[in-house]
């Protein structure tokens, strides 16, 4: 496992010279199925971008991703929600629509890591980006983890750092 680690880094850093790592959080609130169980949601979030000669970026995405669950009230009493974490793997598409604006996504697979249980699904976060600073950017999102009954979703505000 370790030398799997060692390729897939020296992989990603042997791209492109021109790559940019960008580290960020998002925050949002629960949709769809997950604003029945959750409260609020939350991510830290991690990319590797290569441009290529147009507007247009490709790299990788990951991110660790919680549902903050809640309690409900059945019948006089009340249960209380697990949390429900996510760690999403994606490949990731971004395209520079203007100087300040960009157009992206990550789609890929989000492994299931709590509750027991949670085997993870299909996963994609469509976005707007808008840059406020040389290597600081602010984004609207909607985040989606297809699972099996259900979706855990989220419409989500966040702000990435570029490193």
């Amino acid at each position: 496992m370790k030398k799997l680690f060692l390729v897939l880094a020296l992989a990603l850093f042997s791209f492109s010279a021109n790559a940019q790592f960008s580290l960020g959080a998002t925050f949002g609130l629960p949709s769809g199925d997950a604003g029945d169980i959750s409260t609020f949601a939350y991510s830290v979030d991690a990319t590797y971008m290569m441009p290529t000669d147009n507007a247009v970026s490709y790299g990788f995405a990951a991110s660790y991703l919680t549902y903050i669950g809640d309690d409900i009230t059945v019948l006089g009493t009340t249960f209380e929600i697990d949390n429900a974490s996510f760690l999403p793997l994606a490949g990731a598409i971004r395209f520079e629509a203007s100087e300040k604006f960009s157009l992206g996504a990550d789609i890929g697979y989000a492994i299931g890591l709590a509750p027991d249980g949670n085997d993870g699904g299909f996963y994609y976060k469509p976005m707007i980006a808008y840059t406020i600073g040389e290597t600081t950017s602010l984004n609207l999102s909607f985040s989606n983890v297809s699972v099996d009954g259900g979706t855990f979703s989220n419409i989500g505000l966040g702000v990435m750092f570029g490193l």
